[in-house]
């Protein structure tokens, strides 16, 4: 019967991990890399649309995006979009395609983003914790029902204890890997 709680549980760790993933990419470590883009939306013909929808994104050098619109004429209207997201970087065109330049990272703003990091990772950890608590609360609601021995209730407690303990590891990896690239000179 609490299978349905494992698989639940599952679930949810890994759309949070995934989440994670989507965040770190988008915080900006001195490289050059097409997540920076992603949250970018172009109103184009009047309808917000997502950048990656309306342009090829290339990375040709670790400094440089390359943003070609499949519509020229769009160009000014990615500018903006860009201008909007604040990603920190002001784009330059040369009427065909827009050059993003990704400035060279200081010390001081590497630890600051080393910061922001460990504080995501640290939402993520809280997140899936809240998700333990959330399925420990189920299956004590089936042992009260009757579904759950007292022993099966110990097990299944266990087997989500060392979901989220794995769960947190991946965080910790992820954050670490983050880390180690925003540190790199």
């Amino acid at each position: 019967m609490s299978i349905d709680v494992q698989e639940i549980l599952g679930t949810k760790v890994t759309k949070s991990l995934s989440l994670l993933k989507e965040e770190l990419a988008t915080v900006r470590a001195g490289k050059a890399n097409a997540a920076l883009v992603d949250r970018v939306m172009v109103d184009y013909y009047g309808t917000p649309t997502p950048l990656k929808n309306l342009a090829n994104i290339s990375v040709p050098d670790p400094r440089t995006l390359l943003i070609s619109p499949f519509d020229p004429k769009s160009i000014p209207e990615v500018e903006k979009g860009i201008n909007i997201a604040d990603i920190g970087i002001t784009p330059a065109n040369d009427g065909k395609v827009i050059r993003l330049t990704i400035p060279q990272v200081t010390e001081e703003r590497r630890k600051e983003l080393t910061k922001t990091v460990k504080k995501i990772g640290e939402e993520t950890k809280v997140a899936v914790r809240n998700l333990r608590r959330e399925a420990n609360d189920e299956l004590k609601k089936e042992q009260k029902n009757g579904e759950l021995t007292e022993d099966d209730l110990k097990g299944e407690m266990e087997d989500v204890q060392k979901a989220v303990d794995k769960a947190i590891k991946d965080i910790d990896a992820l954050v670490a890997e983050k880390e180690k690239e925003i540190m790199e000179v």
